[in-house]
């Protein structure tokens, strides 16, 4: 069975002094977006490569929980971040993930091992094979 996700944006303008809003499928909101906020950074409106650091760190959280259990270690909680660098002019330059986790029964090298297996497992890693994704693991 396949699953086709979808968002839909609207815009209005040129690049420099137009803006939009982006709404995703499942309907949990819209959202505004505009080139000031992905050139600059902003505290209020979105960018692409805040939607694609959510799709990733909540990929990876996913891809990271399901090995820690084939590990037989399920973990108790699992917290990830992402943070995807977009340089203008250039595009998107990476993806930095941060991953703290409490999974009893672990070790700190063990644990290392299976959150890289689990960066490179994630459909959202796969998909963005062409710019560096660079981990950092912690136990809690």
């Amino acid at each position: 069975m396949s699953v086709t996700s979808e968002a839909t944006t609207t815009w209005s303008g040129s690049l420099f002094e137009g803006s939009g809003t982006v709404a995703p499928g499942s309907g949990i909101g819209t959202f505004p977006v505009n080139w000031k906020a992905r050139s600059e950074g902003s505290e209020s409106t979105t960018t692409p490569e805040e939607l694609i650091a959510a799709a990733h760190s909540s990929c990876f959280s996913m891809a990271l929980s399901n090995a820690l259990a084939q590990n037989g270690t399920p973990p108790e909680s699992v917290e990830a971040t992402a943070a995807v660098t977009f340089v203008p002019g250039t595009g998107i330059t990476g993806s930095h993930l941060t991953v703290n986790a409490t999974v009893p029964g672990l070790d700190a090298e063990k644990f290392a091992e299976i959150a890289e297996g689990a960066k490179a497992g994630c459909p959202v890693s796969q998909a963005l094979a062409g710019i560096e994704i660079t981990l950092d693991a912690t136990l809690s």
